[in-house]
């Protein structure tokens, strides 16, 4: 982990430990990248509650109880499934804060959405944050970038609501 964002993660596990909250975390496209992040971290289990890595439809409706409409209206990758998962998996785990990140790692495009398509949420209690970005690069960019920039987003929306 380089050090950048180990100090994003320890500034997060800080801020968390703290208020006493715990965190669970949704992820489809970065494939369990942020998860593996958070519990490099010595500590962890302070803060970290659970993750589940959902990538398929089938997986977001099934385990994560995301609605058949949402998905069919707005597609696995948008805002409002990212919404969505934040939402679920923070009751799933029963833990007060969720980060969620949905996106297309490549090489081909999903429901005619471009490549490097990534949309992320963070739920605290009933709050929500959500926000979609571009990333450039091969799968393998884009799986660290979305990784990144969620743990980057998750940090930034703590400072701001807690």
């Amino acid at each position: 982990m380089d050090s950048d964002l180990l100090t994003v993660v320890e500034k997060i596990a800080a801020r968390l430990t703290e208020k006493g909250l715990r965190l669970s975390i949704a992820e489809s496209c970065t494939g369990g990248l942020i998860s593996n992040t958070v519990t490099n971290l010595p500590g962890s289990s302070k803060f970290y509650e659970m993750s589940v890595v959902c990538y398929s439809e089938k997986a977001k409706r099934s385990v994560l109880g995301i609605s058949a409409s949402v998905l069919k209206k707005h597609g696995t990758v948008s805002e409002e499934t990212a919404i969505a998962m934040a939402k679920s998996v923070r009751e799933l785990g029963d833990s007060e804060v969720a980060l969620s990140v949905t996106g297309i790692a490549g090489p081909e495009t999903v429901e005619e959405k471009e490549v490097g398509l990534v949309y992320m949420a963070v739920a605290i209690e009933d709050l929500v944050k959500s926000k979609g970005i571009k990333l450039t690069g091969d799968r393998e960019d884009i799986k660290r970038g979305a990784s990144v920039e969620a743990l980057r987003f998750l940090d930034q929306v703590l400072r701001l609501w807690l």
